[in-house]
């Protein structure tokens, strides 16, 4: 089975395509864009929430320090600090179209 991976470059070909712009100018502003969301999950606040209609919900939220977690490899125990954890949660659109047959 064969992987189909888009990048940013291919996002702003796409948007000068349909806009009519350059493909500068447009991968300027999908760098801007993506570097808002970023800044957006990475602040300070414990909870984010970025919500998009007809596409979906990002979401940063903290989990709990684990004191004894375990390295499969070496069946060690190590603590793993509390952290953010990212999620997306697709909108109607986009999970209708992902539950059509293949």
């Amino acid at each position: 089975m064969k992987i189909k991976t888009y990048t940013k470059k291919d996002i702003a070909h796409e948007m000068a395509k349909r806009q009519n712009k350059s493909i500068r100018s447009s991968l300027v502003l999908v760098d801007d864009l993506f570097s808002i969301l970023r800044e957006y999950l990475t602040e300070d606040s414990p909870y984010t929430r970025i919500e998009i209609r007809n596409f979906g919900v990002f979401e940063s939220k903290p989990t709990k320090a684990k004191p004894r977690a375990r390295n499969p490899r070496t069946n060690e125990e190590i603590y793993v600090p509390a952290h953010k954890k990212t999620r997306f949660k697709p909108g109607k659109i986009i999970k209708a179209q992902l539950r059509k047959p293949i």
